[in-house]
Order: C-alpha cells, then sequence, then structure tokens
C-alpha cells in the first residue's frame, strides 16, 4: 500500500497544501516560484532566489519561515562579515580557563542567507561545508546542525555594483535557482493594496512542525521514478554536457539533484510516482546555474545558459 493512501500520508499531505496556502497568501501571483521553494523543502536541498531588488525575493524566504514552527534565523551578509560571523567563535571562559563555543547563526532549521553576494567569496564559503554537511568544523570539533536544515539564499544580478560572483562549487549546492520576475498589473494592484506595509506577512501563523517536515521529506524519498524517465533524465545531463556552447555541464550532483526535485515535484501533486513534466519543468531550475557556458568564460554573460537548456529540452526526446 502507497504511503500516500495511508491515514499519516493524508494528513501531511494536507498540511503540505496548507503550507503552500499560507506562503500564497502574502506572496501573491507567482504560484510556480512558491511550488519551487516548497520543492527545495520537500527534496532537503538549498534554494538560491536571484532577482532585481523589490520583486520580493526575501518576502518569499520570510514567508516560508514564518509557515513553519522551527528556527529561523537570517543572516544579512555584507563586505566587512566574517566566516566567524555565521558560524560562530570560542569565547574565552574565566571562571573554567577554557574556550567556550558559541554557535552563530548557522544552527537554525531554515536559514535567510540575505543578499549573500554582497559578502566576501571567503564568507560565502564559510556556508559550503554546512549546506553539504549538516555540519560545522570549528575549532578542532565538529558540530552538527539539527534537520530540518535549509538555507534559503537571496540575491541581485551580478552586474549590480557592489556584488561578488558566487564560486561555481557554492552554486553547485543550491538544488534549484528562482527567478520570480515582475508580478502582472492585476497582482500588482493586489499587492499596492493589501500589503502597503507587510501586515500580512507579519501576521502568518505557523502550520507544520519538524516533524510534519521530516515526514513528508520521508514521503518525497519514496516516490517511484520508471526506468523510461531515469534514462530521459541522463540524457538531459548528457545533452549539456555534450553541447558546443557549454565548457561545462552538468555534474552527477546535479543530475541527483533534478532526481530529488522531480520526486518532490511528484508528491507536490499528491502522487506517488514521476511523469515526464516532474522532471522536464525543473531543467532550467536546477541546471541553469551549475553549467558553465563558454560566452561566460570571455565576457560574464550568463543569460544565454536558460535558452540554450530549452532548446536541449526541445530536442531530447520525451518518454512516452
Amino acid at each position: 500500500m502507497s504511503a500516500l493512501s495511508t491515514a499519516e500520508g493524508t494528513r501531511l499531505l494536507e498540511k503540505l497544501e496548507r503550507l503552500r496556502e499560507n506562503i500564497a497568501s502574502v506572496f501573491i501571483g507567482k504560484p510556480d516560484a512558491v511550488s519551487q521553494m516548497l520543492i527545495g523543502l520537500l527534496a532537503r536541498g538549498h534554494v538560491l532566489i536571484e532577482d532585481v531588488p523589490g520583486v520580493g525575493k526575501t518576502v518569499l524566504a520570510r514567508a516560508m519561515a514564518r509557515s513553519l514552527d522551527c528556527r529561523f534565523a537570517r543572516i544579512q551578509l555584507t563586505p566587512d562579515m566574517l566566516p566567524s560571523d555565521i558560524l560562530g567563535v570560542s569565547v574565552y571562559n574565566d571562571k573554567t580557563g577554557l574556550f567556550d563555543y558559541k554557535p552563530g547563526p548557522i544552527f537554525a532549521n531554515i536559514v535567510l542567507a540575505d543578499e549573500i553576494n554582497r559578502t566576501t567569496p571567503r564568507t560565502q564559503s564559510a556556508l559550503l561545508e554546512a549546506m553539504n554537511d549538516t555540519q560545522v568544523s570549528v575549532d578542532g570539533r565538529v558540530v552538527p546542525i539539527e534537520p530540518p536544515f535549509m538555507v534559503i539564499a537571496t540575491q541581485n544580478p551580478f552586474e549590480f555594483e557592489g556584488t561578488y560572483l558566487l564560486p561555481e562549487n557554492q552554486l553547485d549546492r543550491f538544488i534549484l535557482r528562482i527567478r520570480i520576475g515582475y508580478p502582472s498589473r492585476e497582482d500588482e494592484r493586489l499587492i499596492l493594496i493589501e500589503q502597503p506595509d507587510r501586515a500580512p506577512l507579519e501576521a502568518l501563523r505557523p502550520v507544520m512542525d519538524a516533524t510534519d517536515v521530516a515526514g513528508v521529506q520521508a514521503l518525497a524519498d519514496d516516490v517511484q521514478i520508471d526506468d523510461a524517465l531515469m534514462d530521459y533524465l541522463q540524457d538531459i545531463v548528457e545533452a549539456t554536457r555534450r553541447h558546443d556552447a557549454f565548457e561545462i555541464g552538468v555534474s552527477p550532483r546535479g543530475a541527483m539533484s533534478l532526481l530529488k526535485a522531480a520526486r518532490a515535484s511528484a508528491l507536490l501533486g499528491g502522487r506517488d510516482y514521476t511523469i515526464p513534466d516532474d522532471v522536464k519543468e525543473l531543467v532550467p531550475a536546477v541546471f541553469s546555474h551549475r553549467v558553465v557556458s563558454k560566452s561566460y568564460l570571455h565576457d560574464g554573460h550568463t543569460a544565454s545558459n536558460d535558452q540554450i537548456i530549452r532548446e536541449i529540452l526541445e530536442q531530447v526526446p520525451v518518454p512516452t
């Protein structure tokens, strides 16, 4: 019997839908962005939200955090920030004569790394071990981070003044990159009327706790994927490695990220099995920040990555 057909599975799916509705109630007009955020949570991944200032990047991240009854920390990244400001620091204790470790804000369930590309690569790299291994190495000790653990990072396009490029190994730790875009005229009117002071965001109440999050993540792990869909996924990955426009294609970690995201997408749709759209619709968000185009190496231009990946999707046969 499928786990989704049990009473516990039904309860968790209902909570997951309430979570989606809770976030969408304050983040208006962008259901795809909300779904992608939830896919990142279900897949135990980290999410990068990239767009111009003022389109709601931080609102989306805070709406997710306020909808979960978990520990939340916000890190406002700046050029003068040090790794210890994120990881924590050891402080000498006069009474014991020893150094006591004071954990930094990374030790939370949901961590908002706001404007991650406004701090230096050295400080950005402080997040790497935490994002990859759910632990932090400080002063010769390894300190685990309690699950669930999710980093939601926001960044402005790197062409903006005062920003640093995220290193490729940092980008590869994000399961997907979300692009929000401007709202439609109707949605913008609704935002202007209903949310001039962001009061609805502050009024959000949690609809899931850490145990519920662990439960829905376990359900996503059990979603089935057919061999034909696995072949389809690998065909897309191999096409990025062979494409003349890319210097670097998608790595095995990127392929695994797409598999996890596809399973999470199926669960978000109320299914315990994947379909081709679960894979195809997520490819741009999962792959575009993992490939390196040849034009990028010459002039820093990355806008063509999405377009090339969509061309690949048109060329790779979809299983029926």
